[in-house]
């Protein structure tokens, strides 16, 4: 296969490390974590250390000020181990410190990406609610103006770090202009506010270890000041630009977690023998296991494509959008084709491929429904 040429040496130096981590700091502890449903907060402290948290935020707040390939690095690599049940909620911090670099003023860049960089603070968003998912201009979560504050009602549900958060990006209607779009706006919600609760962690098919709740709002009151950047009504637009990032995201950790599978299946079917030998020395099994690798290749060439026109700023909607499609689908094919070669032993959580079948699937709901992402590159059409 054609070897990657993305990476430079620190960013394989840095992929030591996280990796070193991740096997002696992180692994032995998750089960822990699945039953605490919550990953400690001093993991997150010991990821700020290591620069896995926010490393491409600015120095002048915290940050290392590194391209998004060492944030590529350390995602591929929590997947790679496995890690997903708790660790996912690392991007999802990522994402909150991209729209604080992106869009917020000077006050609240220096309010929070200092911490959130020291994993001294943890980002959440609040995007999905009961009764509304990928259509984001449906919301009813609304921020009413009350002199120097917003008042805010509402729900939201599914939220990753919901339990450890103590920062929420809420997408809400500020504005009654009907025109969708036009009224949402992103509020900064410290979770010490008077009116905010979570739930308990929800029960979930996998990402046990993920701290995944709802969000309520009754009459939360916070200052004006706490839109995100200052001015209302540019939520959605700043919603739209930070997706591509998030959806490639999805696309490495698919990338990436399928060929933990596909390489953990290698080695099993290698070693375990039914008939007098073993399993890959079967045509069938070979000519699986080749099918896979193979389109594995072609997507990871793809993946690092994007990546590529991601540091250019080049990347378009309709690229990340296909990256997260296709990445997601095959992530399951891979999971499937490879537990089913492991028989019984694949339905057993002390191999691998049995712990990715639980925590892979949201993969193709998480940042807009696939189904969505087909109607997005079919708009292009």
């Amino acid at each position: 296969m054609i070897p990657r040429t993305l990476f430079d040496h620190e960013h394989e130096e840095f992929r030591s490390t996280v990796r070193r981590f991740l096997a002696e700091e992180c692994a032995p502890q998750l089960e822990q974590w699945e039953e605490d449903h919550r990953v400690p907060r001093a993991i997150w402290q010991r990821a700020g250390e290591l620069g896995m948290l926010n490393a491409t935020t600015p120095e002048a707040y915290g940050g290392l000020g590194l391209d998004r390939r060492f944030s590529m690095v350390a995602t591929e690599e929590i997947y790679r181990a496995g890690l997903a049940s708790g660790l996912i909620g690392f991007g999802v911090h990522d994402i909150v410190a991209g729209y604080l670099v992106n869009f917020g003023n000077e006050e609240q860049k220096q309010t929070w990406l200092p911490k959130m960089a020291a994993g001294e603070a943890i980002g959440a968003v609040a995007m999905t609610e009961p009764d509304t998912g990928s259509d984001l201009q449906a919301v009813k979560t609304r921020a009413v103006l009350d002199g120097d504050e917003y008042v805010i009602n509402g729900a939201k549900t599914f939220i990753s770090n919901g339990t450890n958060c103590d920062l929420v990006v809420v997408v809400a209607k500020t504005g009654n202009t009907g025109k969708g779009a036009q009224d949402i706006s992103l509020i900064l919600v410290e979770a010490d506010r008077a009116g905010f609760s979570k739930s308990k962690p929800l029960r979930k098919v996998g990402l046990h270890a993920q701290d995944t709740t709802m969000l309520f709002f009754e009459d939360v009151r916070v200052p004006k000041e706490n839109v995100l950047g200052g001015v209302p009504g540019q939520g959605f637009i700043q919603l739209m630009r930070e997706l591509a990032w998030e959806r490639l995201s999805i696309a490495i950790s698919s990338v990436a977690g399928a060929q933990a599978v596909l390489e953990s299946t290698l080695d099993y079917t290698k070693g375990r023998t039914v008939f007098g030998k073993p399993i890959f020395a079967f045509q069938n099994t070979r000519f699986k296991l080749a099918d896979l690798k193979m389109q594995l290749a072609v997507s990871q060439n793809y993946v690092d494509r994007c990546m590529e026109q991601c540091l250019a700023h080049s990347l378009t909607p309709e690229a990340a959008a296909s990256a997260k499609l296709w990445c997601s689908d095959l992530y399951t094919k891979v999971v499937d084709e490879c537990v089913q070669l492991h028989g019984g032993n694949g339905y057993m959580l002390e191999y691998p491929v049995a712990r990715h079948y639980l925590d892979h699937r949201v993969l193709r709901i998480a940042g807009g429904a696939n189904d969505i992402m087909k109607d997005l590159v079919g708009r292009t059409l």
